[in-house]
């Protein structure tokens, strides 16, 4: 599977990159900008992108708008979010129209590659994969807002 990846840090960058190779990845870019993501994106055609939110040039949510946009323009790539920051606006933006396949998950809860390559796997053949503080995160907010969700069992 060909992957590229976006990634502002030098370090975790070429350490993600070691880290999918040695699971049978393909890393045919790994990049240090947004607008790099989404040039690579369209030279490249991969199977799957793997972003930060947080890149240049304010560490705000660059990546994830570059994530949009690739989607936007090419709906049938599949994304992976990683993340440092836990946002309910990013995981809804991401998961809006949802084309492709979709992960958001947080770096810090990443405890084994094994289960890692498996999430990638099922979201280049088209699934969803959410790191549960995302799910419980939303699912909380949601039955905050509506009583209907509060309703339900376990």
């Amino acid at each position: 599977m060909r992957v590229l990846i976006g990634e502002d840090e030098a370090l975790l960058r070429d350490g993600l990159s070691l880290v999918l190779e040695r699971g049978g990845f393909e890393v045919i870019a790994a990049v240090g900008t947004a607008r790099e993501l989404i040039e690579q994106t369209g030279r490249h055609r991969p199977d799957l992108v793997v972003t930060d939110i947080r890149m240049p040039p304010t560490f705000t949510d660059e990546g994830l708008r570059a994530a949009l946009e690739i989607r936007g323009s090419q709906p049938s790539v599949p994304l992976v979010v990683l993340s440092q920051h836990l946002q309910r606006r990013y995981a809804l933006e991401l998961l809006a129209n949802p084309t492709a396949g979709t992960g958001y998950l947080l770096k810090q809860r990443i405890a084994d590659t094994r289960t890692f390559y498996q999430d990638l796997r099922r979201v280049s053949q088209g699934g969803t994969v959410l790191d549960p503080e995302v799910v419980q995160l939303m699912v909380t907010r949601a039955s905050s807002e509506h009583d209907a969700i509060g309703g339900l069992t376990e």
